[in-house]
């Protein structure tokens, strides 16, 4: 109950009851060098519609991306949404649905779950696919655990260091303890080199991770990256854009083991940052999935013959005993997974293609018309699809700063990232762009070029 506040009495009854005399007696226990001996800094108390007036000026200092013109990218990107899909998530009986613990009586949830499963094994072109991780990043982390089990090895995980920094962040954090190493590649002209994976591997590697359309938006040779992986008994791991797979090749023709991607791109909102969609499908064979995380829904028939859903090939303790689980990921983003079965049912494999090819043509009409502007020019000579990278020849957080106060999040730097990139960004190129838009961001690039030159 958050509106009703423990009185005096009430704090009284609890301590009784649990034998304390007093706040400083239930605290006891701790050391005293381990407590706060000093008054929090908290403002006073505000009265509620002061307090309410308060948020909301706070909150007027967002500028959402949908107040301006929109070229971030990143693994986040201001795709179209349907309306259907917001309409059919609304319904109260997906929007309040919570993780499936007696599973039989979920069957709404467990056959959108179904639907979304078998979309992402059609997506990947892979024969398994889970009910959905939190993002991108843990998704990888959580392939190299697959891999780990899969191989038995425990030597190194090689990772293409055009791989998203936060993926590869996540996935140190979450190896740490583990028997394996991270290695990251080097890809000194936005793309890995097929012929450094194959000496880089050994019989001791776990696997590969590549991710095409990468960081820089370049993409890769995977299905030759693949083949170096596979020569030397390791795990293929494509982290792969589930927008571009309307027009490249599929993970699992590129001979990928495991596919992962940031899911946002199918029906979830910006949302400043989140909650996205981490998506993980799989080859068919049993150490794959015997070891995949979270859930996995199968369909069957009940006792009277009629068709139903069931969580499979996995026990409960998957999901309520940590020490028995293959991982600890038990609540999925089910929701998120319902945005992003409707929106590629809504959308279908012509509207999926058709919305990738408008990314591919206003992107690369988006870099001509920036690289014809003084001070621009390209970074990698790769192809791409709906995200590229430029380098600058001014200050980049002063330029992307002006470009902010004239309408445009215009894209993101990456030198925080790559230290030897401090003049670059990368702007991705969503169907939603127009020409008008464009070429209002190059006339503007410009005008700040000339500013801060």
């Amino acid at each position: 109950m958050p509106y009703l506040l423990n009185t005096d009495a009430d704090r009284a009854a609890m301590l009784a009851k649990i034998g304390a005399a007093s706040v400083d007696d239930l605290f006891a226990p701790i050391p005293p060098e381990l407590r706060l001996n000093r008054p929090l800094d908290i403002p006073p108390a505000l009265a509620e519609q002061e307090l309410t007036a308060h948020i909301q000026a706070l909150a007027a200092k967002n500028r959402p991306a949908g107040e301006l013109v929109c070229f971030l990218g990143g693994g986040a990107y201001d795709h179209f949404i349907p309306a259907v899909v917001d309409a059919i998530a609304g319904r109260s009986e997906f929007y309040t649905a919570y993780t499936p613990y007696q599973a039989e009586a979920s069957q709404g949830t467990l056959q959108a779950v179904f639907e979304y499963q078998t979309l992402m094994c059609q997506l990947t072109g892979l024969e398994v696919a889970n009910a959905s991780l939190y993002e991108a990043g843990s998704a990888v982390a959580e392939a190299v655990l697959m891999a780990l089990g899969a191989t038995g090895r425990t030597g190194e995980v090689l990772v293409a260091g055009s791989v998203h920094p936060q993926y590869v962040q996540t996935l140190r954090t979450l190896t740490e303890n583990l028997p394996c190493r991270v290695r990251v590649l080097p890809t000194p002209h936005g793309f890995l080199d097929p012929d450094d994976v194959a000496k880089a591997v050994s019989d001791t590697t776990v696997c590969v991770i590549l991710q095409s359309p990468n960081v820089f938006g370049c993409l890769e040779e995977s299905a030759a990256v693949g083949a170096a992986a596979k020569k030397a008994g390791a795990v293929f791991v494509s982290v792969f854009d589930p927008v571009s797979v309307g027009l490249l090749r599929r993970p699992g023709d590129d001979g990928a083991d495991i596919a992962v991607a940031e899911g946002q791109g199918l029906g979830v909102p910006l949302g400043f940052g989140g909650p996205y969609l981490g998506i993980l499908a799989c080859r068919g064979e049993s150490e794959y999935l015997r070891k995949i995380p979270g859930r996995l829904v199968g369909q069957t028939t009940d006792r009277n013959g009629k068709r139903c859903w069931v969580l499979t090939l996995q026990t409960r303790e998957q999901h309520i005993r940590r020490e028995k689980a293959t991982s600890n990921i038990c609540t999925n983003q089910g929701l998120l997974a319902l945005r992003a079965a409707v929106h590629l049912v809504a959308l279908g494999p012509k509207g999926l293609r058709d919305t990738a090819e408008l990314c591919l043509r206003k992107a690369h009409y988006a870099a001509a018309e920036l690289a014809k502007v003084g001070g621009v020019r390209l970074a990698f000579d790769r192809p791409f699809v709906k995200e590229f990278t430029v380098r600058l020849s001014a200050d980049v957080p002063a330029v992307l700063a002006g470009l902010r106060g004239a309408g445009f999040l215009a894209g993101l730097p990456l030198g925080g990232w790559f230290p030897d990139l401090p003049d670059a960004v990368a702007v991705a190129v969503t169907e939603k762009r127009t020409k008008a838009e464009i070429d209002a961001l190059a006339a503007a690039l410009r005008e700040q070029l000339a500013q801060h030159a």
